[in-house]
């Protein structure tokens, strides 16, 4: 292929270098809009303002599906081109807006729902008002039945002790796969050790079958990290 083709490719590489690091400032700019929300059901304030952080949530998934198609139109487009190798490399601007525009012609508001960080956003304001008293609309009390035991067992502060370190936990850490929290660096430090031996790291909890703990699996417990600090709190008032 012509020399020229490899600077479009390193051009292309570096545009996937700023979208993957716009990725991770909406990343960000959603976690912070978590723990405000969280922040404003805990101080009791008005819940139209929890609802306006909802809709910034929103818009950060939206932004987050945008960055996201046009990375992949970006991917695809190179890998075509890698794949015909054409005698004349076309415009690979127009190329990758044209891939771009297609995807974003398949967008369904309802999908943004399912965006990760969102799903948690939802799951966790839902846990949040529950403790505090803040009644669930018909929509957020249906989604709630749908969070497993892992709510039951924070509101009884049962699993405020990390099973892995038997103490209570300053950053828990939630596992996706089967709702169970574990202390970060404890997780973080079996699985480390586990790679090292070519092993996977099942959870910890005792009588979890699930077999094999990843990193992209754990997020971070919010409800329960504030839920032990409340406690900390009251047991420091008290003496």
């Amino acid at each position: 292929m012509p020399g020229g083709s490899t600077v479009s490719f390193n051009g292309m590489n570096s545009c996937l270098s700023s979208l993957k690091t716009c990725q991770s400032y909406i990343n960000s700019g959603m976690d912070i809009t978590t723990k405000v929300a969280l922040d404003l059901v805990e101080n009791h304030n008005d819940m139209e303002e929890v609802d306006e952080m909802e809709e910034v949530m929103l818009e950060f998934a939206s932004m987050s599906r945008e960055v996201s198609h046009y990375m992949q139109a970006v991917e695809d487009t190179v890998n075509q081109i890698k794949r015909e190798k054409p005698e004349t490399v076309p415009d690979l601007k127009d190329l990758v807006q044209e891939k771009f525009t297609a995807l974003e012609r398949t967008n369904n508001d309802l999908e943004l729902n399912s965006n990760e960080k969102y799903a948690l956003f939802k799951e966790q304001l839902e846990q949040m008002k529950t403790q505090f008293g803040v009644q669930l609309d018909a929509g957020e009390s249906e989604a709630l039945e749908q969070v497993d035991e892992d709510l039951a067992v924070t509101q009884s502060q049962m699993n405020f002790i990390c099973p892995i370190t038997q103490v209570e936990m300053k950053k828990p850490v939630k596992n996706k796969t089967c709702g169970h929290s574990y202390e970060e660096d404890a997780i973080l430090g079996i699985i480390t050790h586990k790679e090292s031996q070519k092993k996977k790291a099942p959870c910890p909890q005792i009588g979890c079958n699930n077999v094999e703990v990843k990193r992209a699996d754990l997020v971070p417990n919010e409800v329960l990290k504030r839920a032990i600090d409340r406690q900390s709190q009251q047991s420091q008032s008290t003496r």
